[in-house]
């Protein structure tokens, strides 16, 4: 069994916990493509069988979310979750911060938070930071397309879409802006509505699932690639499928492969006019 089921997530559930129910449901070995922290909600696609090969194919994807940035605070995590301190800042105006949204656009230099999975020598960051370890991050580059103001939360609290490309840390983005304007922010909500192809429009909760509907939900691994389809002849396919390459007048690139029988079968790779398969995932 192979796909993926777009899962609405949870506030407050950890992204593993999302993928047991439907590993559990389905008898079969599932992965997500791209972690939520406990605090956010929203789009999280689940890799099915060997749909989980395709993570790689997701990183760079286009992201897009609503969040909440509460200024004046600040806290170790970045978040309302860690040792909060409030009335740590000031709280900017709407005018102030929309003045500075635009120097966040592009590609930007961004220091992950020191509270994430980032590897430091084989150990996590959050783990170095719950031990009490000093350690720094190295800045990483990462694509934003958008942010916008889009609305207030009392009187500390503001609203923000943001579309930005697949490793963007949302908690490091409420910190920079802040400091930007001479403050500090923390994140307190998070909900992804968009994550490639998977939008939340047509995303389910896990809590709705069951062994008996759980199949209706399944999107086809084939759907969610965007790459031009081959169809080999006999010939071609035995060759193909046995891990051998064959010569092709195709530009270079990724393609979808079907076998002879018009099944989808994975994914295939030209580069200057040799074909080969590249991934098995049907």
């Amino acid at each position: 069994m192979t796909g993926f089921i777009n899962i609405n997530k949870e506030k407050g559930v950890s992204s593993a916990k999302e993928v047991s129910v439907v590993k559990k449901l389905l008898n079969t070995p599932c992965g997500h493509l791209g972690t939520l922290d406990p605090l956010a909600s929203g789009v999280l696609p689940i890799a099915i069988g060997n749909a989980a090969r395709l993570f790689d194919y997701f990183l760079d994807k286009r992201k897009t979310y609503i969040a909440i940035f509460k200024f004046g605070a600040d806290s170790d995590t970045l978040d309302i979750t860690g040792n909060l301190r409030e009335r740590a800042g000031t709280v900017p105006s709407e005018n102030d911060i929309k003045q500075v949204l635009s120097e966040f656009i592009g590609e930007i230099n961004q220091i992950p938070p020191l509270y994430s999975a980032k590897n430091i020598s084989g150990k996590r960051g959050y783990e170095l930071a719950r031990a009490g370890v000093s350690f720094e991050l190295p800045p990483k580059k990462v694509n934003i397309y958008s942010v916008e103001l889009i609305g207030s939360r009392g009187t500390d609290g503001f609203v923000f879409k943001i579309e930005c490309g697949g490793g963007t840390y949302i908690r490091s983005l409420a910190r920079d802006i802040a400091a930007r304007l001479g403050t500090v922010a923390v994140m307190s909500e998070l909900k992804r509505t968009q994550s490639g192809i998977f939008n939340i429009d047509n995303a389910v909760k896990s809590k709705d699932l069951t062994a008996d509907n759980i199949k209706n939900f399944i999107i086809p691994t084939e759907s969610v690639l965007p790459y031009e389809s081959i169809f080999p002849n006999t010939d071609e396919a035995k060759k193909l499928f046995n891990g051998l390459s064959v010569n092709s007048g195709m530009k270079d690139g990724i393609y979808k492969i079907y076998n002879a029988d018009g099944l989808f079968y994975g994914l295939a790779e030209v580069t200057q006019s040799v074909l080969r398969v590249k991934k098995k995932l049907c």
